[in-house]
């Protein structure tokens, strides 16, 4: 859903002091739904009850929206359970966290799961989302806490422990043991992050990934792999970094169907191990190993390297010690790296740091993080295909500094990743929201415009190509690419893919030496001149014409009211047949007062009314000029441009509010709604600067300096 002017820069303001104040970090989470874990859980202790989370109840509402909403037959035997009613001696976490703990229930998240099981082989990481500190036990108060990162900040959302159930049996994500229910209680505050169960279904490894890490993810399709893939995975998971893989369904309907060899096509697995062993029948030749895990907890390859091949009789002893081979239908199994590049189709990895990986050395990356949004109408310009707005979206200034340490042989310059993340589309799905397809184009800003923080016009995209870009839009989350430039200065404009669409982003950009990135904000600034009153012998028949109807409506006092001023300006204005406008309203004749009334009157003496046409004027050839074929209304893409040369010089946010403030559901701005947005912003210009009086581009004003100005406006 769009959000108001106010709505958004009150969040926007928020969200900026929480930053300053350190909210949002690992050490200081957000509270999501301003719920405090340990404040919750002492207010039960002290009450002897059990804590139910009035913000996710247990309710059908809490389960979903359409599969599992009200008119679905899979809830009617929905029965909400804590862990003590399901079984004797309820744990947290048994023996420690494992990826055994992941077993898939009746919801299509295989995706999330994946991404738990990976989570599980890094315990630093694993208990920075899943507090171990919580138990059944001691303190028990039936409330839990888990952490996710989300688009940019740390959250903590807090649970109760009420879990769906049908015939006592879990109905969602499971342990492998009975009485264990972290990574259940896991799945439920996922849930609720995103709103319900049923908001979980379909998705990509990835996504569950970064939420678990911050990290950023790079994708390899099989068939286009660098030659160099396994030491990339091996040095993945030797840093840490979490790993997914799966194998395209072509055929929608045989989606999630098992193959002849065991597994599965639309499903996504994890990588929990890549390794190397030295069969006995080979003198020298290792073979390359890797172990994946299905979340399903069973449904394993049957090909060689699987659980009871003859393979594993080729090894030694220790040799499968050291690769904990075991016999079991736990999800788990070995196959050939060969095997692995044969049968499935890409793999995800979510690099924590992120580190080069194509490298031999362990790089920190320096990491710039950018919010942003489309505004339909104003900066959702769409691609480059769309000429005449392309150029209206969001634009992010990228400098990188330094070239890398180590560049691959005969190639020199900056290593960097950038990743463009929408927000909120899973969580908003319920209503309708479907991700868009996104990607984004980045262009070499000229030498002579180094330093010049100026959005880029038109003209500079219709004659320049892009440096880079993604290898294609897409319907994803993310979409996320590694690139090597030179040193210098580019400009970054993401976009969707069709115009007109309207949604947050944020723009992270990952580079090996120092870079900085930071969004395109033009100075806001307005340009003032004062028109002259013209001499008596200057009049142009139109001047003498107004000043004529002028003193018939103003009578003796020569002073004209709002309704007296509309007069004016509607019998002149419809003499323009080139206009084609209904003429002024009342109201924007009250602003237009507001803007010219210097004595405070509430009324416009015959100078102040000259200055005002003579504005009007030069207002009406600027429109006359966008308004090209004559309709009386100018779309809000030439908006921009407009108020440009009316002398006001704005940034994306102000652009936004105009749009939204002054344009029509077509998105189109009338002579008298444009009139209206100068007269305004104007004023507003001139009262700042009567108020600035050190001219230090700030302000403080009492809530009655507020009012009055803002009231009169």
């Amino acid at each position: 859903m769009p959000y108001t002017p106010s709505g958004f820069f009150c969040d926007r303001l928020i969200r900026e002091r929480e930053r300053r104040d350190g909210e949002g970090s690992l050490n200081k989470p957000i509270r999501f739904n301003n719920q405090d874990y340990s404040v919750l859980r002492q207010e039960c202790v002290h009450r002897k009850s059990l804590f139910e989370d009035d913000t996710f109840p247990a309710t059908v509402e809490s389960l979903g929206y359409k599969e599992l909403g009200h008119k679905s037959n899979k809830v009617k035997n929905i029965v909400w359970k804590r862990p003590k009613e399901i079984c004797e001696n309820p744990q947290f976490i048994v023996g420690g966290a494992s990826r055994t703990d992941i077993c898939q229930g009746d919801l299509g998240d295989c995706w999330l799961l994946a991404a738990i099981a990976c989570l599980t082989l890094n315990e630093k990481l694993l208990y920075r989302v899943v507090p171990s500190e919580q138990s059944f036990s001691e303190g028990y108060a039936g409330v839990f806490h888990f952490q996710f990162w989300r688009y940019g900040d740390w959250v903590d959302v807090v649970i109760d422990d009420r879990i769906p159930t049908f015939n006592n049996q879990l109905v969602f994500t499971k342990s492998a043991e009975r009485n264990e229910f972290w990574s259940a209680l896991l799945e439920k505050a996922y849930a609720k992050l995103h709103g319900s169960y049923e908001a979980l279904k379909g998705g990509n490894t990835t996504e569950a990934m970064e939420d678990f890490t911050g990290g950023v993810t790079e994708f390899y399709e099989m068939k286009e792999a660098p030659k160099e893939l396994y030491k990339i995975m091996k040095k993945a998971l030797d840093r840490g970094s979490l790993m997914g893989c799966s194998i395209d369904s072509l055929v929608p309907a045989r989606f999630e169907t098992r193959t002849a060899t065991g597994l599965v096509k639309g499903h996504a697995y994890s990588v929990t191990a890549v390794e190397e062993c030295k069969p006995s029948q080979h003198k020298d030749a290792k073979v390359r190993l890797v172990r994946l895990r299905n979340p399903w907890g069973q449904v394993e390859w049957n090909g060689p390297w699987s659980d009871n091949s003859k393979e594993w009789s080729t090894i030694s002893k220790a040799e499968k010690e050291k690769l904990h081979h075991q016999s079991a239908e736990d999800g788990e199994f070995w196959m050939s790296f060969e095997d692995f590049k044969k049968n499935y189709t890409k793999i995800e990895i979510c690099n924590l740091t992120p580190d080069a990986l194509e490298d031999d050395k362990i790089h920190k990356w320096t990491v710039s993080v950018n919010e942003g949004r489309w505004v339909r109408g104003c900066s959702a310009g769409g691609c480059r295909n769309y000429p005449d707005t392309f150029w209206t979206n969001p634009q992010y200034r990228l400098r990188l500094l330094e070239e890398d340490d180590d560049p691959e042989e005969n190639e020199v310059g900056c290593t960097f990743v950038v990743a463009l993340m929408q927000k909120n589309r899973r969580k908003e799905r319920k209503m309708g929201a479907n991700l868009f397809t996104i990607g984004f184009a980045i262009y070499e800003v000229p030498k002579e415009m180094h330093g010049n923080k100026q959005h880029m016009q038109k003209d500079f995209f219709l004659v320049s190509s892009s440096k880079a870009r993604c290898k294609s839009y897409i319907n994803l989350r993310e979409v996320t690419q590694r690139f090597r430039l030179s040193p210098g200065e580019y400009v970054i404009v993401p976009s969707t893919y069709e115009p007109h669409q309207e949604g947050e982003f944020i723009l992270r950009v990952f580079s090996e030496k120092k870079n900085t990135s930071e969004e395109i904000e033009n100075r806001i600034e307005a340009d003032h001149p004062e028109p002259a009153p013209a001499s008596a012998g200057e009049e142009s028949e139109e001047d003498q014409q107004f000043r004529t109807i002028f003193q018939e409506i103003a009578g003796d006092d020569m002073e004209i009211t709002a309704n007296e001023l509309k007069n004016v300006l509607n019998r002149v204005i419809i003499k323009h047949k080139d206009m084609n406008t209904e003429g002024f309203s009342l109201e924007s004749c009250r602003s237009m007062i507001a803007l010219m009334d210097m004595d405070g009157t509430g009324r416009l003496n015959l100078q102040e009314f000259r200055h005002l046409w003579n504005k009007l004027k030069q207002w009406q050839g600027t429109f006359k000029h966008y308004d090209a074929d004559q309709s009386g209304f100018i779309n809000s893409y030439e908006m921009r441009n407009a108020v440009n040369d009316a002398g006001f010089r704005l940034n994306n946010q102000l652009y936004d509010i105009i749009t939204m403030r002054y344009a029509n559901e077509n998105m189109n701005i009338d002579f008298d709604s444009f009139i209206s947005c100068l007269v305004r912003l104007e004023a507003m210009f001139r009262a700042f600067q009567a108020f600035d009086q050190d001219g230090d581009g700030t302000i403080r004003l009492s809530v009655l300096e507020w009012l009055q100005l803002t009231m009169y406006a």
